[in-house]
Formats: C-alpha cells, structure tokens, sequence
C-alpha cells in the first residue's frame, strides 16, 4: 500500500518542511543530509493531525475553544486541557493514518522490533521568536506498534496541555497556525548520552564547545536528575580546558516492559569518566560540521551506544546568546540637531 502523504522519511525532507514535520522532524532530516549520523527514522506529518482534528471537531470545537481562552484564565486553561487531552488520547485514529503508521513502523522495526523513541514535533518549535521545545511529549522504549499508535495519539494531546496552551495564550499565536508532527526513530541503548553547546552556556563564547555527559541514556542529564560530567574545549584546537567528572549516583536506562527506568550506578563506575578523550574530540568534530551546516551556534543531544558510535539525536539552535546579541545595546540618541532645527522652523 503507498503512504498517503502522512509519513516521510528523514532522508524525504530538512528545514524548509518545518511546516509539514515540525521543528524536530526538520532537523532531523536535515542533519542526516548533512551527512550527521542520526538513529534512523520517519515523521508523522501534521496532515495526519489535521485529519484527526478534523473527525474530533465534527462533536465540538477544539481550536477555537483554545483561542477563547484568556491568558490569565488558569482554571479555564486546566480545564479545556483536561478535556482536550481527554478526547485526544481515547478518540480512533481515522483508519488511513493507522494503516500509513503501522506500516512505516513494521519497515523501521523489522523482525528484530527494535524499540522506538515516540517525539512530538511542533511546528512552531525551535523557530527564532516561538519555541516549543520541552512544552510536549517524548516517550522512549516503546516496543510495539500498537503502543506507538498510542504514543503518537499523546504527543498530538500534549499540544493542549496547560503549560503548552498557556504559552500560545500569552503570545496570542493563532491555533490554525499550530500543528504537531510526531518523529518515530530507533532507540538508541546509550552507554553515555548528554548535551553539546557549541557556543558556551555560561559565557557565551564562541570559541568554545561545552560537553555535558552523564551513563545511560539522555533522558537524565536533559531532565536534570544527575550532574553530568563537564568538558570546555577550544572549538579549533581540541585543547581540553575544563574537565569536571561528577558523582553520578543513578542513570536511566530501557526496562523491560517498554519506557525507562531510573537504577544506581555502580559504586566503581560513579566517579569515572562517562565520555573518553578520543570520543570527546569526535563529538567535537561533528559539533563544528553542524554548527556550519546550520551557519549558527546549536544545542545538539547526542548518545553513544554500547557498541561505541555517536549518533546524534536533535540539534537545535542556540537561542539565550543569540537574543543577546540581536537586543540593542542601548536606546539611540536622539539627533542633536532636532531641537535646533524645531527652534528655528518655528521662527519663520
């Protein structure tokens, strides 16, 4: 059976399908054009969401419930999320969508099942004056694709969440305007997972690559539920400047009935460094290709699995420095000339 216009494959799009895929979706496709190794995948586009607002909508309004709302009005917020969330999560996928889902699944996961990471993808997120990132859901380990139809069903109705409506409440950003894509891409089974900045968190420089690392997978460092290890590296020269290993106590890691649980880590390996040199000049290496690619300074997650390759799982663009940069300094004077020319006009 042909796929419907509901699901494309990274390797099918980049950047400039953001209205289609959503931000993490474009990215993803972009970053494996640019020859970034990336946990393969495909995106449920947000055709397949309109489809399923469309059949919710023929009972009661959804959108124009939400632009309804008044930005100070939590109560009313909790509700409608409460209620839209509700409808969402329990409502039948329209039958074409179910079928372009399961069968892009069956052709990811293959014989072996491979579990799969379930991500929300906005349309709206990581652009340069709205971010969504971290306002949805992600689920990690599912293991079937019945639980993945699931999963894609709680991405769309985390876009109605409270912390999500409030956000486009206070922005007045239209609800026709607001999408939400899913990304369904393989797990990986991290050893090490964390965060790179290629610009500094701190200070801002450009010169540097900051590398935060914690065992397992990303989940933990990203939540911050361990302190992951810390490295600052010259961007150019690869000289480590910064070298902080923490005591990371617990990590995350696959259970066994699908999702993530949180274990100690071993008293031995608490202490040790969860990244070697030569993976930290390798992340290094792919964090300049990106942050060229991109022509911008970028956030990228990134995992190693057990076999030891470094894949990367989203990168998006720097966005707390680069506003700093793009705010005026200071006010413009005024010109000096304008009170002497307003003097002498009113003199003729």
């Amino acid at each position: 059976m042909q796929p419907s216009g509901h699901i494309s494959w990274f390797a099918e799009i980049g950047l400039g399908d953001r209205p289609r895929v959503g931000g993490k979706g474009g990215s993803l496709g972009e970053l494996q054009r640019a020859g970034i190794v990336v946990p393969p995948g495909f995106v449920v586009r947000t055709g397949a969401f309109e489809r399923f607002l469309q059949e919710i909508e023929r009972t009661a309004a959804v959108r124009a419930r939400v632009e309804a709302l008044e930005p100070d009005d939590l109560p009313g917020i909790q509700a409608c999320s409460r209620d839209l969330r509700r409808r969402i999560e329990v409502a039948p996928l329209p039958a074409d969508v179910a079928a372009d889902i399961g069968s892009a699944h069956a052709r990811l996961a293959g014989d072996a099942r491979i579990p799969v990471a379930v991500r929300s993808s906005a349309t709206t997120e990581d652009a340069a004056d709205a971010s969504f990132a971290g306002l949805q859901d992600t689920y990690l380990w599912v293991l079937t694709a019945a639980d993945a139809l699931d999963r894609v069903r709680s991405c769309w109705a985390s876009l109605y969440s409270v912390e999500s409506i409030s956000y486009r409440r206070a922005r007045r950003l239209p609800e026709a305007a607001v999408a939400m894509a899913v990304v369904i891409q393989s797990m990986v089974n991290a050893r090490s997972a964390g965060v790179m900045f290629t610009r500094s968190p701190t200070s801002g420089d450009r010169s540097v690559i900051t590398i935060e690392s914690a065992w397992g997978l990303g989940s933990a460092v990203v939540g911050g539920e361990v302190t992951p290890d810390r490295w600052v590296i010259g961007k150019v020269t690869g000289e480590i400047s910064v070298r902080t290993i923490s005591d990371k106590a617990i990590e995350h890691v696959p259970a066994a009935t699908g999702g993530v649980e949180e274990v100690k880590v071993a008293e031995e390996r608490r202490g040790l460094a969860s990244m070697s040199d030569a993976e930290l000049q390798e992340l290094r290496m792919i964090g300049r290709r990106i942050e060229r690619h991109y022509g911008s300074a970028q956030d990228v997650e990134w995992a190693v699995d057990r076999s030891g390759e470094l894949l990367v799982l989203q990168s998006r663009p720097e966005t707390v420095w680069s506003a700093k940069d793009a705010a005026p300094v200071a006010r413009p004077a005024e010109n000096p000339l304008a009170h002497v020319m307003s003097v002498f006009g009113g003199r003729r």
